[in-house]
């Protein structure tokens, strides 16, 4: 798959199925900042958690990925992908509306809690999978930038305008039943999804699989992410990554209401910040491919994206001042990130063999999530000792690492 292009291609807008997927992930996106901000602000404001619980919190979380990736990466690549997407969007329907039922029978504990952000981060997970292995099937290789870039943009609109809507949700309904707007929007997804024509062909499913063994699906997803160069570097960089994004989710929300002062309306609108840089960076990210080469283009914004998180630990001062230090940051790092993003998941679906393309996300999700869960408690716990900010500023600097080691590998110089 070396000689793969997938920078340009013909144009997605006649697209009738890429436009439906789109549109699915659109509405589904959107809701899905509800939760993102919903359950962490439940256990903040409702239940009055700490940085130990938060951690606890974002390591269920994120780091429900392992479990996804030991179990399910097999069942993507013999099963149609399209009907994964569609029973995660209502299994996630079906898990939110328990939030705000248990705090109407006056039982929302931190359990349910964890319980719901286990569940709904490995169905999301699931769909991820199921999502980043049926898109190459769905366009031309050709078309892979421009169709990411597209999806980019409208995880950039979900940014702008979500937590925006999330804060003021949680605001007016209280956070528990701001999730039941979330599960309206997974429903919508998966009627969108539904109505799809494309029916992937028997050359996309591994009929050499048929009698799996768990362990024989992760070990076949860690032999693709390892036979090529690229593919290998991009998972080395992407698990640093999920290593220091752990810290992150454990301590972000908490440092940007305890240790800045924002109102959840505020941090609504703070986060909303980094939907301008997504939007940004999802233009920038297949602009750069054109004109440095979609591995330059993707180990460059690579770094940028973790050099962009530096003004996070440095907010402080009066409220004023603190959340323009992470409104910045959210507008630099999402475009940087963003733009990353676009290129080295392109790069990795236009060189991985359609039929391993399922265990080797699901591969990445369990090695991904067990590093989450390592970062998310590490950092809850270590900043109990050292203070939320000493925490964000190691989360800072492992994403840059992240971005220097794709600078040195083959990334840099991939086509």
């Amino acid at each position: 798959m070396d000689d793969a292009n997938p920078v340009a291609g013909p144009s997605l807008w006649r697209h009738a199925d890429f436009l439906k997927l789109w549109s699915a992930q659109t509405i589904s996106a959107f809701g899905a900042r509800v939760s993102r901000e919903g359950l962490p602000l439940a256990a903040v404001l409702t239940l009055q958690a700490g940085p130990g619980a938060l951690g606890v919190l974002a390591a269920l979380s994120r780091g429900s990925g392992l479990i996804v990736g030991v179990l399910a990466g097999g069942m993507v690549d013999r099963s149609r992908r399209r009907t994964i997407m569609i029973a995660s969007d209502l299994i996630r329907a079906g898990l939110l509306i328990a939030v705000p039922v248990a705090a109407l029978l006056h039982h929302l504990t931190l359990w349910v809690v964890y319980a719901a952000a286990l569940a709904v981060g490995a169905a999301s997970v699931l769909f991820d999978i199921a999502d980043q292995a049926f898109l190459p099937s769905l366009v031309d290789t050709s078309q892979l930038v421009d169709a990411n870039g597209k999806l980019a943009a409208t995880d950039g609109m979900a940014e702008l305008g979500g937590p925006a809507i999330a804060g003021g949700l949680v605001q007016l309904l209280g956070a528990p039943f701001a999730l039941a707007v979330n599960a309206a929007t997974y429903l919508a997804s998966a009627l969108f999804l539904g109505s799809l024509r494309k029916v992937e062909s028997p050359a996309e499913v591994d009929a050499e699989a048929a009698a799996p063994t768990r362990f024989g699906d992760l070990v076949a997803g860690f032999e693709a992410l390892t036979a090529d160069p690229v593919v290998r570097a991009i998972a080395i960089v992407v698990l640093v990554q999920n290593l220091f994004g752990g810290v992150f989710s454990a301590l972000y929300l908490v440092f940007a209401i305890r240790g800045v002062g924002l109102a959840p309306g505020v941090l609504g609108l703070t986060i909303a910040m980094g939907g301008i840089g997504a939007l940004i960076g999802a233009a920038l990210g297949p602009w750069l491919a054109r004109r440095l080469g979609i591995g330059r283009a993707a180990a460059l914004t690579t770094l940028g994206w973790g050099l962009g998180l530096v003004f996070i630990p440095l907010a402080h001062g009066p409220v004023v001042e603190g959340t323009a230090w992470l409104m910045a940051s959210q507008l630099v790092g999402d475009a940087f990130g963003t733009a990353a993003l676009v290129g080295l998941t392109s790069l990795r679906q236009a060189r991985l063999a359609p039929q391993v393309m399922g265990r080797a996300g699901a591969a990445l999700a369990a090695a991904g999530g067990a590093l989450a869960i390592i970062g998310a408690l590490g950092g809850g716990a270590l900043a109990t000792v050292i203070g939320m900010r000493a925490g964000m500023w190691i989360a800072v600097a492992g994403f840059s690492a992240a971005g220097v080691l794709a600078l040195a590998s083959p990334i840099r110089t991939a086509r």
